[in-house]
Order: C-alpha cells, then structure tokens, then sequence
C-alpha cells in the first residue's frame, strides 16, 4: 500500500509539473499574442546604410511617408552610413525582432556576402525578407568629345590598348565597380577602376579629363546625356529604360545575357512574428501599388517598381550573392 501512493504521489507531482510548464509556456507566449495583435503601437525605426541625401535616403522617406499613412504610426529615418551599407544591415540584424525595426537594403546587400571574408551577420540569414521595391539600370558613359561614340568602338578601343583606359565608379565594391569589372570580363578588356567617393565626384572628374570612362547612375547623368556634355554609350539593363530611350543596352553593343541592375528592399530581423510581417507585407505592397508613391520611387531611381513575395527576395539577393561572387573571383579582386 505504501509503494502505491509513493507511485501515485509521484504520478501526481509530474502531473503539477506537466501542467506548470505549459501554463508558463502559455503565459510567455501570450505578450507576442498580444504584441502583434496591436501592433503597430509606437513609432517604427526605417535604418539604411547610406548618406542622408543620397538615393536610399530618398527611398527610405518615399517609404517612410507612404507606411506611416498605412501603418497609423510614425516610421523614422534613420542613416546610419558606412562599410558599404553593412553598419545598417548589422543593426538591423541585431534589433528586436517586434517589427520596430525595419532595414533598407540594395544591391550592396548582396555584394557585401561575395566580397566580405566574414560578416557579422548573414545577408540571407539574419533577415526576414519583406519585399523589393525599385530595380535601376546603370549606364556606361564618356564625355560628349570622347572619340568612341558607342560602345563597341570602346570596346575596341580598350582591346587595342590593355590597361590604358581607365573608368570611375561610385567606390570600391560598389555595384558600379562590379559591373566595369563583368564589362571587362564578358568583352575581354582590361580598363583600369578608379574608385570616388561617389557619383558626384565621377560625373565632376569625368568632365574635368581626368578619367575617360564611368558607370554612373542613370538618374544622375540622364541631364548631363540629354543636354549634351555626356554621351551615354550603354545602359546595364537587358532593355532600354525609360529615363534613357535612345541609350542602347550592353547586350545591344553584343555582349549576350549582359545584366547588372542594382536594386533596393525592405528587410526586418530574423524571428519578427509572422503576423506583423504578413502585416508589413500587405502594407509595403499596397503602398509599392500607389501611383504616387511609384512615381515618387522611379523619379528618384530612374528604375522600375517592383514588390515581390519574400521568397523571391531571399532567392534574388541569393543569386546576386553567386553572381558577384564569381565576377570578383574572375577578375582577381582582392576580398576584405
């Protein structure tokens, strides 16, 4: 009799246990119940990794204004400039993953996963994919007297001479980088890169003699083209953009599959709860719909608006990854 309540006391006290841990378990999960079932609460913190003033600067507020109407709270911009956009990317990373804090990520995003030797966080990884925003071309351009009227004729011009030609980019890594060097490696050139500390700078140097090529962006030099001082000779894209008709395409000049557009979305940390991302989902895309905000987005890139489901996002910035990986490999660049 002894031995049978010592078994059905013990039996009992699991029982307690059993119950006391899910009761527990219930009660921690009911403030992330709660959390998303009110959320947005308080105002939502929009990071990115670039210069206030520049082109994601400008996005991030596009965004800003356009999901602060749609969410009911206040998104801030915050720049928080610096390696390439990874300082952004890392806090993001890093934050609170309640949907406070969201990220805005480009085409350096992916660039930073192939030219990086190691990270602080994954580009894929460490991120909640909520959805793209905008593509934009870039464009191969000279100076209106430059003797090479397309790109063709540069391109001859760089096989006759290796290494005698030089072209200018935003910076070392930069998309812009990368795609003179994919240039170099799919027409069998060999151009010398000049990093600047932005596009300003390429366009100032370009018109001063003091570097012959650049690939810039197209928004920044559509003026310059359209009035005459700049001859755009290609745009990266795989078709004409808008802001550039009468600019053909690298694969038009005979480079086949030629495509290098740079890009910009919308990231959360990894283990936001899926109730807030459905919701920021269904907010980013109903605002991406808004023909003011398109507009508003294609004016300030030049490019295309174009949302996406998060796993297109993840495959994309996962393809950018091996894409620019091989390009870095290919053409010798040395990895950070």
């Amino acid at each position: 009799m002894v031995r049978l309540l010592n078994v059905l006391r013990g039996r009992w006290l699991a029982m307690r246990c059993c119950i006391a841990v899910a009761a527990l378990s219930l009660t921690c999960l009911m403030p992330s119940v709660a959390d998303a079932q009110t959320y947005p609460n308080r105002p939502i913190r929009l990071l990115h990794g670039f210069a206030a003033g520049g082109a994601a600067d400008t996005m991030a507020r596009i965004v800003s204004e356009g999901l602060s109407k749609r969410l009911g709270q206040p998104v801030i911009v915050e720049a928080k400039p610096g390696a390439g956009g990874n300082l952004a990317a890392d806090a993001v990373a890093k934050s609170a993953p309640d949907g406070y804090t969201i990220g805005l990520v480009t085409g350096a995003h992916a660039i930073s996963g192939a030219l990086y030797k190691q990270l602080a966080y994954s580009p894929t990884d460490s991120f909640d994919m909520l959805s793209t925003m905008v593509y934009y071309a870039l464009v191969v351009a000279v100076r209106a007297d430059h003797q090479a009227k397309t790109l063709a004729e540069l391109i001859a011009m760089a096989k006759a001479k290796p290494d005698a030609l030089s072209y200018g980019s935003v910076g070392f890594g930069s998309t812009h980088h990368l795609a003179g060097e994919l240039l170099n490696i799919t027409a069998g050139t060999r151009m010398v890169h000049v990093p600047y500390r932005g596009d300003s700078l390429t366009v100032t140097s370009l018109l001063a003699g003091d570097v012959p090529v650049i690939v810039g962006t197209t928004v920044l030099l559509a003026s310059q083209i359209e009035g005459g001082t700049i001859r755009g000779l290609a745009v990266t894209s795989p078709t004409r953009t808008k802001l550039l008709p009468n600019v053909p395409t690298v694969q038009e000049a005979g480079i086949a599959d030629f495509d290098v557009r740079t890009w910009a979305g919308l990231v959360a940390p990894k283990g936001t709860p899926p109730e807030i991302l459905a919701r920021l989902q269904t907010e980013i895309l109903s605002m991406l719909a808004d023909p003011a905000v398109r507009t508003a987005l294609e004016t300030a890139t030049g490019g295309e608006v174009r949302g996406s489901t998060p796993e297109e996002m993840r495959a994309l910035v996962s393809s950018e990854i091996g894409k620019w990986t091989k390009v870095i490999n290919d053409a010798g660049i040395p990895r950070i």
